[in-house]
Parts: C-alpha cells; structure tokens; sequence
C-alpha cells in the first residue's frame, strides 16, 4: 500500500502516521527524516542538501524529489510507504509519478479554526522533544515534562501568527494538490476534527481495514 498524507500543519498527519506504520507494516517517509538519514550517511546528495541548509536556504525540488526517490528505492519500502511532507507541490506530484504509482491519497480535512487551536496549545520538551498540549495532553506538572523532566515551551511556529503564516504557504502551494489528485480518482478525505482515537477509527474505516 502507497500512501501520501495531505493535510495542513496541526491536521493530526504524523499522529496517525505512526499509528498507521503499525497496522499497515509499512514505513513512515517525510523529507525531514530523508534529509536528515542523507545528511548523516555523507552521501552525495546528503552533503548537498547539508551545504543548502547550512546556507539558511531551502532545498530545491530537483534535491529533494532525487533524494526522495533514492529513499523509495529501498528495501524496506517494497511493500508500500506512508509519504508525510512530500510532495508539496505540482511539480513535485508530477516527478513522483514518474517513478512510483501511489495507490491513495489520503486528505485530513479540517478547517482553519481547528488548526490554530491544536497548534496554539501545543507545548514541546525542550529535552525529548514529546508534545503535550494545554487542553488535549497535560503535563502533569505545569512547565515540566512527564516523561525526562526537561522544560515545556511553545514554539515560534505555534504562536497564532506564525500559524496563520504556515497555513496562507500551504493553502497556496500544497491544496491545490487535493484537486490534482481528485480528477486522478485517488483522493480519500477523512475528518481530521476528532481526536486521534476517533480519527483512527475514521481512517480504518475509510481504508477498508
């Protein structure tokens, strides 16, 4: 089973990801993790990708869809995969097809509103990095971390204008993609409204397993 995972920042994609990578027995692909296994391993493109970041800058589609396609040739991903972050674009939809046929797409449908207030409630460890939240997950003891003990923080990126940033970026560059992958008769939405238990159930259901 081939898998993308579309949706906005805060949708709940990496959540169920995990979960899904352990009923499906498949991996969970983002660029993230392919960037940082390439930059680790000190393959060609791994340096490259490290040079453009050191650099402050993005990595280009042409980096990033080569990376994207070594990673999917792979042993482990012969079964299928669950691609979280990628593709991002058009282009880069159009480039994966070139070399891998995906079998669903599936669309974490949930409004704006929703978004902004599962991402200004989150709260990070700064030492382990879990996420907690302050309405969904509490920590136990207000500003420390249940599980290392380390400090709980907000990131910039949670903070209700940075979030308002991310989703304008991904309405423009990634939504299209929905549409992209509805005339092609592979789109799935499920509701990403509910809370992670619901929306597994959601999901299974939706999958037919």
């Amino acid at each position: 089973m081939k898998l993308i995972f579309l949706g906005p920042p805060g949708a709940g994609k990496g959540t169920l990801a995990v979960r899904a990578v352990e009923m499906l027995g498949i991996p969970q692909i983002s660029t993230g993790s392919i960037f940082r296994a390439a930059i680790a391993a000190k393959t060609p493109l791994g340096l490259k990708v490290k040079s453009i970041i050191d650099e402050g800058k993005l990595v280009d589609d042409e980096t990033t869809i080569a990376l994207v396609k070594e990673r999917l040739a792979m042993d482990d991903v012969q079964k299928g995969y669950i691609l979280d972050g990628f593709p991002r674009t058009i282009p880069q939809a159009e480039a994966l097809a070139t070399f891998s046929a995906v079998d669903k797409v599936v669309n974490f449908d949930i409004p704006d509103p929703n978004v902004i207030e599962r991402l200004s409630g989150r709260r990070v460890c700064k030492a382990c990095g879990y996420n907690f939240h302050v309405l969904f997950n509490k920590p136990k003891k207000e500003g420390v971390c249940d599980y290392c003990g380390g400090e709980i923080y907000i990131r910039d990126d949670d903070k209700p204008e940075a979030i308002q940033k991310r989703l304008v970026v991904y309405r423009e560059q990634t939504a299209p993609l929905i549409d992209y992958y509805r005339k092609k008769g592979l789109l799935l939405d499920i509701d990403a409204k509910p809370m992670i238990d619901e929306m597994e159930v959601i999901f299974k259901k939706a999958m037919g397993i």
